[in-house]
């Protein structure tokens, strides 16, 4: 149980450090796209929130599931959420609608 821990806390560390580096590597200008995106992803994680509860065998494994499927489903929705309103950024305006035709009383006038 302990060596499984530590070697579970060791990848934790490993990948809160990767994920700095990362992170910190990127221009403001790609982090929201990116960011983005990588919520989206997080259905990953949603996956493997049920895989565990499936083989959760204690009140406080299925606790933990819900909140890990929980979040992983918010990230997800703001994922989808944030990548709509960044692509509407880049959509053309509508173009402005046609005059109406002159009645004959606006003609005569």
């Amino acid at each position: 149980m302990t060596e499984t821990l530590y070697s579970n806390l060791a990848i934790f560390i490993l990948s809160l450090l990767v994920g700095f580096e990362v992170i910190s590597k990127i221009p403001s200008t790609l982090h929201t796209p990116m960011m983005s995106g990588a919520n989206a992803i997080h259905g990953a994680v949603v996956a493997g929130a049920i895989v565990v509860a499936a083989l959760a065998d204690s009140p406080v494994g299925y606790i933990l599931t819900a909140i890990a499927a929980a979040l992983a489903a918010a990230n997800v929705v703001g994922g989808y959420v944030v990548t709509d309103r960044m692509l509407q950024m880049f959509r053309r305006p509508d173009a402005p609608a046609a005059p109406a035709p002159a009645t004959t009383s606006e003609k005569t006038s």
